[in-house]
Parts: structure tokens; C-alpha cells; sequence
């Protein structure tokens, strides 16, 4: 990828409406801009971060065996009427109708749609377990959007949902799920940990939370020392107090802030019971199928990510998310064929070895080059001039350890692919 067809959309000033780091830099890095208060357009740089994350989730997924779908966004009234939730999701459901009148919504969450997709196409218990998630946009009629994407409107979303004729099946997958999560949160790099939660408006009988940990969360968690523990509405039921502080002080407990990147429910019958999705059994007896559902907040991770990582220069990616692998910047190269010639032999080197590379052609100084791809948060670069064209190496500037190496043109890709 060059420059020249990869639009660079970085900028000093921001809206003085952005309070965390994570918004500030987003705008700063060219990574999204608002289009009206809660809604973002993302960009190229943008994009690719969230494909990266796509890619993992996705991954991880197929891995347990669960297979992907796409569901519509606009959904009927009558499936959430059957679900009693038209009127209990309260105003956060963005409520429509069409040309003939009729009642629809924004879906801000799928347990509906897909409890009615299965209904429809599932009978007997040989057909079960079935293991199915999809990757979109949601949307959520915010009264107070902020933080930019961590509290948008509309944000994107992948969620999971699982149908069992046992409960022992799907406490099966339950762990199943409660596994994979913790890969891909490992994979992302990310300081995370996971916490017995509530189930809110999702229902259920059994949940837990996945939090990313940074100083701005809203979410009060109270750790363990293995860093297991429980948000904190959870911790004043479970130890029959209010006093928080005597909470953390009686059990040897640490507060912390969280955000929220994903969240795990056994469901049970709460939708299939309403909505008599009905499987026969060995038995030949009618049961209610029993669900789970999973889900992580997609666009949501790269704010959480940037809070987690930055310094005063900008976002430090780590590796697995980063838009690109390398920033490959040419001092001058529009004056300098030789400079130009030698930058395109590297260049073409690190993609034949699948390095993600972004080759900054622009007739920009290098100065500003380097603070572009420091605020974006790419972890290396490479910088190319005539002195490295004379001797046939590359400068390579490490992001995270701040170090400048000397590298010959013949061991780029193989130091690049190591680190």
C-alpha cells in the first residue's frame, strides 16, 4: 500500500466535546470523524483496524465451531412484542414504521431475530447443538452519546448465540465461548480480566463481563489477587453490603476501573419460552430450547486499545491490530530518483515476504512524516535516504523502545518478521 492511493487523514485541531485520550487521538489520527452526535464515519486508517480485530474474532470463532450469519438491522415489532421487550428496552429501542404503518426498530441486540430464525428451522434435538454469530452494525438511541465510539449511538458488534436441548450442553459451550474470548483477548494484546456480572435487559440467569482495564472505564470492578473478581453491583449482592469500601477492605480486594468489551449470558427458555421455539426430544416429549449468547463490543476495543496504549506522541499499537506491520518513509524521494528507486526495491522486498507495509511517498518533510506515523501508532519504521541508499540499508525506528537501527537491505524482512 502507498500513500498515494491511501489517503492520510491526520490533523492537529479536535472538538473540544472529545474528554477521553482515546476520542482525542482517533479524530487526531485520522482513525474516524463524526458525522452528528453519536455516529462515526470510519476511515481508511480506521478500517483497517477494525478488519484486524474482525479477523481474530472470526478466528477464534470458527475455531469452537460456531459459523457466521448476517441479520437484518431493521427489525419487526411483533418478534420483540412476543419477547415483551418492545416496551421494557425502553427508549434506547429506536422505533420506526414503515409506508404502510408498519412498526419496526433499529435492533440494538438479535436474541429475537435469531430465536425466530431457529424456531423456523429447527424441530428435533439431532439438529442441536447449533453454534452461530455475526459481525455488524447495532444501533442504540443514546440519550447522551459520548467518548466518542465507546459511547456511540451506532457501533459495531460481534454476537454469538447458541441453541441446546440440555443444560448440560450448554454449560459445555458456555466455557466454550468464556475460552475463546479469552484468546482473542489475548491475541488483541490487551490488559484485560473477567468479572461475574448482571445480566441487565439481556436476561438470564448467569453472566459474566470482559473488561478492558484503564483509569477512564465506568465499570468499578472489584480484583482479586488473580485478578478474578466482580463488578460491583454484583459484590454488594453477593456480600449482602452496601459500603463498598468494607467490601474491599473485609475480602482483600482491589477496585479498579474497567471498560466493557464483552459479555457472556446463559439465557436458558428467557426467548424460546415466549416465543415457543420448541424442539422434540429422544423422549418424544416438546422442550424449550435452551440458548446462549455472546457478544463483544467490535468498534468499541479500538478505543479501549488506545487507552490502554499511547504516550505523548500518540497511539501505540500493538502488533496484532496495528493498520500496518511497517511505515516505509523516503526522504525526498520525488527529488531523489535514486532515493525513490532504492525505497521501491524495499519496498517490493517486504511485500513478496507478506509484511503489511503503507510506502509514504507524499512530498512531505521528514519530520512531519515521522509524527504522522507516530500519532497512528504504527510500531516500525523504516526511513529511507541518501545515505541509506549509498550503503544499501535501511534506518529502522522501533515505536515502543524508541531505538534507531541500522539494518543491511538483505536482513530487513528477516529482523521485521523476528521482532
Amino acid at each position: 500500500m502507498k500513500t498515494s492511493n491511501f489517503p492520510i487523514f491526520t490533523q492537529k485541531d479536535i472538538t473540544s466535546e472529545a474528554e477521553l485520550i482515546s476520542h482525542k487521538l482517533m479524530i487526531k489520527a485520522g482513525i474516524v470523524r463524526q458525522l452528528t452526535s453519536g455516529l462515526y464515519t470510519w476511515l481508511p486508517l480506521g478500517h483497517r483496524i477494525l478488519e484486524k480485530i474482525k479477523m481474530i474474532i472470526r478466528e477464534e470463532m470458527n475455531a469452537i465451531g460456531s459459523t457466521e450469519i448476517l441479520m437484518p438491522l431493521i427489525q419487526p415489532a411483533e418478534l420483540w412484542k412476543e419477547s415483551n421487550r418492545w416496551e421494557e428496552y425502553g427508549p434506547e429501542l429506536l422505533r420506526i414504521n414503515d409506508r404502510h404503518k408498519r412498526e419496526f426498530c433499529f435492533g440494538p441486540t438479535f436474541e429475537e431475530v435469531i430465536t425466530d430464525l431457529i424456531r423456523k428451522e429447527v424441530s428435533s434435538y439431532k439438529q442441536l447443538p447449533i453454534n452461530l454469530f455475526q459481525i455488524s452494525t447495532k444501533f442504540r438511541d443514546e440519550i447522551r452519546p459520548r467518548f466518542g465510539v465507546m459511547r456511540a449511538r451506532e457501533f459495531i458488534m460481534k454476537d454469538s448465540y447458541s441453541f441446546h436441548s440440555s443444560e448440560q450442553c450448554l454449560n459445555e459451550t458456555y466455557k466454550k465461548y468464556s475460552s475463546a474470548y479469552e484468546n482473542i483477548f489475548k491475541r488483541l494484546m490487551l490488559n484485560y480480566t473477567i468479572v461475574e456480572a448482571d445480566s441487565g435487559n439481556i436476561g438470564g440467569n448467569e453472566s459474566h463481563e470482559f473488561h478492558v482495564i484503564a483509569d477512564s472505564g465506568e465499570d468499578d470492578l472489584l480484583l482479586d489477587e488473580s485478578t478474578q473478581g466482580m463488578n460491583v453491583e454484583i459484590a454488594k449482592i453477593k456480600y449482602g453490603e452496601t459500603d463498598v469500601q468494607k467490601i474491599i477492605n473485609e475480602n482483600n480486594l482491589k477496585h479498579v476501573k474497567g471498560i466493557e468489551v464483552g459479555h457472556i449470558f446463559k439465557l436458558g427458555d428467557k426467548y424460546s419460552s415466549k416465543m415457543k421455539a420448541e424442539i422434540t426430544t429422544k423422549e418424544s416429549e416438546k422442550i424449550n430450547l435452551l440458548m446462549g449468547c455472546y457478544g463483544i463490543g467490535v468498534s468499541r476495543i479500538v478505543a479501549a486499545a488506545i487507552e490502554q496504549n499511547n504516550d505523548e506522541k500518540g497511539i501505540i499499537w500493538p502488533s496484532s491490530i496495528s493498520p500496518f506491520d511497517v511505515a516505509l518513509i523516503e526522504i525526498d524521494g520525488h527529488k531523489d530518483k535514486l532515493v525513490r528507486n532504492f525505497s521501491a526495491v524495499v519496498y517490493q522486498k517486504m511485500q513478496d515476504s507478506n509484511i503489511d507495509v503503507i510506502y509514504d511517498n507524499r512530498e512531505l518533510k521528514l519530520g512531519n512524516k515521522l509524527n504522522d506515523w507516530e500519532l497512528m501508532g504504527i510500531p516500525k519504521v523504516l526511513i529511507i535516504g541518501p545515505k541509506e541508499t549509498k550503503n544499501n540499508i535501511v534506518t529502522l525506528k522501533d515505536r515502543v523502545k524508541e531505538t534507531k537501527t541500522e539494518l543491511h537491505v538483505d536482513n530487513i524482512c528477516d529482523v521485521i518478521l523476528q521482532r
